[in-house]
């Protein structure tokens, strides 16, 4: 009997605690705040939240969506298969704004027109949704990330209420091109992303799509409306000036173009001396064909063997070859490789599509490795005049 009534004011309690309003008073304000893009290439990109505030209730959250575990089990394992989640989590505001404080950079908040049965209806969403067993989500840099979750919530919270219109586009881009407005193309973190991510990053993205980053987030939500004709922000404030220009770059003597440029000028020194003296130089093609190789096994991994939606259809495949990889221990044979004729042929085949699809904009390549490729047609070339 005992367990029996302790079964059900726990059943009645479970109940009661999930439809639960909270209530908030006609001082409380729901707003989204903005932050502008810090030194590193996490942070490049900038970030998004809701903020809650109530003076009346001593409220002041910040409900953030761009959080993770640390303590992950696996944790690196299941960021590189794009399995890792990320989570909903709620801070202080003042906890919030002392890093951008910290950092130097821009906070700015758009204040959101609600009445108060909104007003709840958003904060109950954001509640539900920061439990431990809903604020978990798997994380998409392109298409699932702490600004998107913005849009996603409010259209969640009012649906088919907000009309958010294409006056926030100035011109249209693909989402590398997109990623190299925030981002020095000559820098490691670009040089990573134009590598790893195919060429699905460089179509057209829609107004819709642009959102993936925050700074299209405040322009969307700036010329948003209800479908009333009201606009969904009533004033936006800026919180924080930024006190550092923020720019996430390298030096040019340790940049991908100079390490590259540096690589491809031995090669075809190498080559040089090569052809002066009629031979082959097997350090340096051992080398060449086992790290393209290997750097072809890694794009291929990523393709297949990861859930992330940016990494198919990579076309750098085509000069990072992955069967280089064994022709890498077989160039090292005194006996020669009788196929390697056309199997060169078919390298120098292959950099001339890379070419092709440079030009037609199926695809955009690392900048820095144009050096290399330069020196690997050589390379090639002469190892095919030898064969």
């Amino acid at each position: 009997m005992k367990k029996s009534l302790l079964f059900l004011v726990f059943i009645v309690t479970s109940l009661f605690s999930f439809s639960q309003n909270y209530s908030l008073s006609p001082q409380a304000e729901i707003s989204v705040i903005t932050c502008g893009p810090g030194p590193d290439l996490y942070s490049a990109f900038g970030h998004s939240a809701f903020r809650v505030t109530d003076p009346a209730r001593r409220i002041d959250i910040i409900y953030n969506y761009g959080t993770f575990n640390f303590n992950t089990p696996n944790f690196y394992t299941k960021f590189a298969q794009g399995k890792l989640l990320y989570q909903l989590s709620k801070d202080s505001y003042f906890s919030f704004i002392q890093l951008y404080i910290n950092e130097g950079r821009w906070v700015k908040e758009q204040v959101l027109d609600l009445d108060e049965a909104q007003k709840i209806e958003l904060l109950n969403f954001l509640e539900h949704n920061a439990k431990p067993e809903n604020r978990h989500y798997k994380y998409d840099f392109f298409f699932d990330n702490c600004a998107t979750k913005i849009r996603d919530v409010v259209n969640i919270a009012f649906p088919d209420q907000i009309v958010f219109t294409e006056e926030h586009v100035d011109e249209e881009c693909s989402f590398r091109e997109l990623i190299h407005k925030n981002i020095n193309q000559n820098s490691w973190g670009s040089f990573g992303i134009d590598l790893s991510l195919g060429s699905e990053i460089d179509r057209t993205a829609s107004p819709d799509e642009v959102m993936y980053l925050p700074e299209y987030i405040y322009k969307a939500f700036s010329y948003a409306t209800f479908k009333s004709g009201k606009k969904l922000v009533k004033s936006e404030l800026t919180l924080l000036e930024e006190k550092i220009t923020q720019e996430y770059s390298t030096p040019f003597l340790y940049s991908p173009l100079f390490v590259f440029g540096v690589l491809a000028f031995i090669i075809l020194l190498v080559t040089y001396f090569d052809n002066k003296e009629k031979k082959k130089s097997l350090v340096l093609d051992f080398s060449i064909f086992l790290i393209t190789g290997l750097i072809g096994v890694f794009l291929l991994l990523l393709w297949f063997a990861t859930d992330h939606t940016a990494t198919v259809k990579n076309f750098n495949l085509l000069w990072a070859f992955m069967p280089n990889l064994l022709l890498s221990f077989l160039v090292l044979k005194k006996k020669p490789v009788l196929w390697l004729k056309n199997y060169l042929t078919v390298l120098l085949l292959m950099l001339g599509l890379i070419v092709i699809f440079w030009l037609i904009g199926l695809q955009s390549y690392p900048i820095a490795i144009i050096p290399l490729l330069i020196a690997l047609a050589v390379r090639y070339l002469y190892l095919r005049k030898l064969a």
